[in-house]
């Protein structure tokens, strides 16, 4: 189908529609699109359409108010087409289209709206950023059209900085920094227009920016020491916006081959020690960073110069200069027989000055310069010529506060009177000046005082030279002796305080206290001496464990060599109390001893104060020692008794303590007074029982035997007791006891006659009767037995009861 029948085809269909509509409902008018909204310079059209009119109507598009219509327009039976190419900001208004359908008109009513968004925004002020320095940036939208309300974002990245509401143009005042450049800033433009579309609402700028900076150090070399003749390179780098340069300089000027990052010297010198400069500079300033180069080398080029020369006359003035060059700068030593004289750290140049040379300064003087890297040493003779002045005084006499004191000077070898003079080292004034024809000068210090102490000089010129002689005057003042204080009675083995003070004391040097026990030091202890008088005290405490008798307080004052100069002492004599000892209990002849012998006891003690000494036996107080005399008891025996056996103590006792010692006495003695009983007599009847009771006095106890001469039985016993049981005539005779003991023995006899009994006995009766004696002879044996104990205890010596064994 070719285009005109496709026109034809068309035409066709719209009258039929146009038929059906007209019958329908009659003739329509419509505009497409009713309300549009043309970009400017687009391409756009508007299509107004007829319906329901059977003829072919007349159609024409008006604008209202008279404004001349700049679209093309195209018709067809059915609808017409008005076209703008391009879109104009003056099509913008109200349209109507007219149709005219046979006599029947019909209108409808279009309006159109236009805008105008051509181009970006523009951002200006960013060839002008620099570091940390606010600056006003400014997006511009150009050709906006209609003149609505534009919202202006400042974005960083993603970052919003800033949004503000205005017809055309936003600004900013951004602070830039050196790390944003190569960084992003953008200027987003949105068009607050109604029913814009979206795609259409927003525009944006993007710039990159560039911060301009002042230089930067980055990196440089560290301070760096090193040797004479090595080679040296520096580094420098810097950044900065725009790329900076880099200059090395040294005290204010460049360096050939000190452009660029590094400094390349090939051998250092001593004078190439210094601080280096590396100076970073663009449009934006400059920035210096300085290194320390430290040159190091051995001491060179030492002198040592005399002035005015190497021999001069005694008294002239000598001065003496070393001098060395070395890094670190070293350390400069002048020695005068090899003894130090001056030392200087650091420097280079030594000074010395002998201000009046004297024959001890003839020496070989040494020069040494030293630092770590090595030495070098130089040395000059001086040789002093001896002058014939001399100039004697003692150098130093001493004085005590209070005295007159003449101070003498001697001057000889001068061949005209010379001048003494004499000053003191406190404020070097002049205190006398004289021209004795003999050459001696005295200086007279009366009512000396503290103040009077120290160096005095004595001065003599003749013609050039000057001798000096100084005098050391010492003030002492030790007016009295010190004091001790007495505390009284001391216990043996407990601490006591000593006080020992000395009063107004003064001494240029030292003083000493020095406590003594007899000969013996215990402590010693050392002060210094103020500028005025003092006030001092030493304090002992001491624990005594002997009986010492005197204690002595030593105060001295001492020389420079600690020597005794003067000294005072106190002494004291010392209460050494103690508790009894040396307690001794004698005996003569000895602990045994024979009855009738002499006995001597000696009770004695040793304390302080003096014990009370008491002697005992078995408790017994015998004898006690007088308070006023010695610790000591005598008890002499003349004969001695077995009553004195018995425990002896010696007791000594003071408020401290009491002891005592004992000792056991035992006397001795040989049987005496023995006497023989027989119970119940000496006759008796066969049958009977018969005791003998034997009773002696000695000490140690008898042995007892009882002997029959005509038979030879002996019966043995120790109590003394014998029971001759159910005797018959057999039994009468002699018998003999016989008592003994190692000191002597004693014999008694007696006779028993034993009767016969004619008639006989019941059957038993024997029995009773030898039960009954048997009971009779045994209380009496125990009655006697009982008083030879109780008389024993009581007179201290024994009898002894004894009896026959019962097989007599």
């Amino acid at each position: 189908m070719d285009l005109q029948d496709h026109s034809s085809f068309i035409q066709l269909l719209s009258v039929v529609l146009l038929m059906s509509s007209w019958c329908v409902q009659g003739l329509r008018v419509g505009v497409s699109p009713r309300k549009p909204l043309f970009r400017v310079g687009t391409h756009q059209q508007m299509v107004c359409q007829v319906w329901d009119c059977p003829t072919e109507p007349s159609i024409s598009w008006i604008t209202v108010n008279d404004r001349p219509l700049l679209a093309s327009i195209s018709n067809n039976r059915t609808h017409s087409t008005l076209t703008y190419d391009p879109v104009k900001i003056e099509d913008e208004g109200h349209l109507l289209c007219k149709v005219r359908c046979g006599k029947q008109p019909k209108e409808s009513r279009a309006s159109v709206s236009v805008y105008s968004f051509p181009s970006d925004p523009v951002i200006t002020g960013q060839d002008r950023l620099r570091d940390h320095v606010e600056t006003a940036l400014t997006c511009q939208v150009s050709d906006l059209f209609p003149p609505v309300d534009v919202n202006i974002t400042w974005l960083k990245g993603d970052t919003v900085l800033m949004s503000t509401s205005d017809s055309e143009s936003g600004s900013i005042q951004y602070m830039p920094r050196r790390e944003d450049s190569g960084g992003n800033i953008t200027c987003r433009a949105t068009m607050e227009l109604l029913d814009l579309p979206p795609e259409d609402r927003t525009r944006e700028t993007t710039i990159s920016l560039n911060v301009l900076y002042a230089p930067v150090f980055m990196n440089i070399s560290d301070p760096v020491e090193m040797m004479d003749g090595s080679p040296l390179t520096l580094s420098c780098s810097a950044k900065g916006n725009p790329e900076p340069t880099i200059t090395w300089t040294v005290g204010g000027r460049s360096l050939p081959g000190g452009r660029g990052g590094q400094l390349v010297l090939s051998a250092v010198k001593l004078s190439d020690g210094t601080w280096y400069e590396c100076e970073a500079r663009n449009s934006e300033g400059n920035q210096t960073a300085a290194v320390n180069v430290t040159v190091l080398a051995p001491p060179t080029n030492s002198s040592l110069s005399v002035d005015p020369g190497e021999e001069v006359v005694e008294g002239q003035q000598v001065n003496l200069t070393c001098s060395a060059v070395g890094a670190p700068p070293p350390t400069l030593v002048l020695k005068r027989k090899g003894k130090e004289l001056l030392r200087t750290d650091s420097t280079s140049v030594l000074s010395f000055n002998l201000s009046s040379a004297s024959l001890e300064d003839s020496a070989l003087y040494e020069c040494e310069a030293s630092n770590q890297y090595g030495s070098q040493q130089v040395s000059r003779s001086i040789i002093v010529k001896a002058h014939p002045l001399q100039l004697e005084a003692s150098p130093q006499v001493s004085a005590e506060r209070g005295s007159t004191l003449i101070l003498t000077c001697n001057a000889s070898g001068c061949q005209h009177p010379p001048t003494l003079s004499w000053r003191t080292d406190r404020n070097r004034t002049f205190l006398q000046r004289t021209e004795p024809q003999d050459g001696k000068s005295h200086l007279h210090l009366q009512y000396l005082d503290l103040q009077h102490k120290g160096r005095y000089s004595c001065d003599a010129e003749c013609v050039s030279v000057i001798r000096t002689r100084e005098i050391h005057v010492q003030v002492y003042s030790f007016p009295s002796d010190p004091v001790l204080q007495d505390p009284g009675p001391v216990l043996l083995g407990q601490e006591v305080q000593f006080r020992c003070d000395v009063t107004n004391i003064f001494s240029a040097n030292k003083l000493r206290f020095r406590w003594l026990l007899g000969n013996t030091t215990l402590i010693t202890e050392m002060y210094k001496f103020s500028d005025s008088l003092q006030n001092i005290s030493s304090v002992l405490r001491h624990q005594f464990q002997e009986v010492q008798h005197v204690l002595t307080c030593k105060v001295e004052l001492l020389t420079e060599e600690r020597d005794v100069w003067k000294s005072r002492e106190t002494s004291i004599p010392l209460q050494i109390h103690y508790p009894p000892r040396s307690i001794v209990l004698s005996i003569s002849p000895g602990e045994e001893v024979l009855e009738g012998q002499q006995m001597t006891f000696t009770c004695r003690s040793d304390g302080a104060p003096p014990p009370t000494v008491v002697l005992r036996r078995n408790g017994e107080e015998l004898l006690r020692s007088d308070s006023n005399s010695s610790s000591s008891v005598t008890l002499s025996i003349s004969s001695t008794l077995l009553e004195e056996s018995g425990l002896y103590q010696c007791e000594a006792f003071n408020q401290y303590a009491s002891r005592f010692v004992s000792s056991s006495i035992t006397v001795k003695a040989p049987p005496r007074n023995t006497t023989i009983l027989i119970l119940p007599s000496t006759e008796v009847q066969e049958g009977q029982n018969v005791t003998v009771c034997c009773q002696t006095i000695s000490f140690p106890p008898s042995a007892v035997i009882l002997r029959k001469p005509n038979n030879g039985t002996e019966l043995y016993s120790t109590s003394g007791t014998f029971v001759l049981v159910n005797v018959t005539s057999s039994d009468s005779g002699l018998y003999q006891v016989n008592v003994s003991n190692d000191l002597g023995f004693e014999v008694k006899v007696f006779n028993i006659r034993v009767r016969e009994v004619r008639t006989g006995l019941p059957p038993g009766f024997s029995i009773i009767l030898i039960s009954a004696a048997s009971v009779a002879a045994g209380l009496t044996a125990s009655a006697l037995i009982l008083d030879y104990m109780r008389r024993s205890r009581k007179k201290g010596f024994y009898q002894l009861p004894q009896s026959a064994p019962p097989s007599a």
